[in-house]
Formats: C-alpha cells, structure tokens, sequence
C-alpha cells in the first residue's frame, strides 16, 4: 500500500541468531513483568506466586513456546 512501511524478513543463519536472541530477551522481560505483578493481578490472569517464582527461576533458554 502507498506509504506503507515496514521491514522484509531476512533469512539466514545470521538472523535466525538474531531472533532467537531477541526471543530470550522477551521471556526475560515479560518474566520480569511477572514478577513486579501484585497478587491480585496474578489472580486475574490464574497465576499464584508459586507459579510465577517457577517461572522466574527457568533458563533463559527454555522457552515454552519453542518460537
């Protein structure tokens, strides 16, 4: 569309590193996010501190989405 912009996804071995780092910097985020949540804000969502400590605790890696 006329004044569309946006950005080309590139392939290669190069920016398939550069997704999945950025990936492991949004699990950290949101994680961290988690974390800063009250417990009435898990409670909305159907979380608990346990569940939440759980998930602060994982590897940065282990992503439970695999994306």
């Amino acid at each position: 569309m006329k004044g569309q912009t946006g950005f080309v996804m590139a392939k290669g071995p190069f920016f398939g590193l550069l997704h999945t780092i950025s990936r492991w910097q949004a699990l950290h985020r949101e994680r961290q996010m988690l974390a800063g949540m009250s417990d009435d804000a898990l409670k909305d969502i159907g979380l608990n501190r346990i569940d939440v400590e759980q998930e602060i605790h994982r590897h940065f890696w282990e992503d439970p989405l695999r994306k």
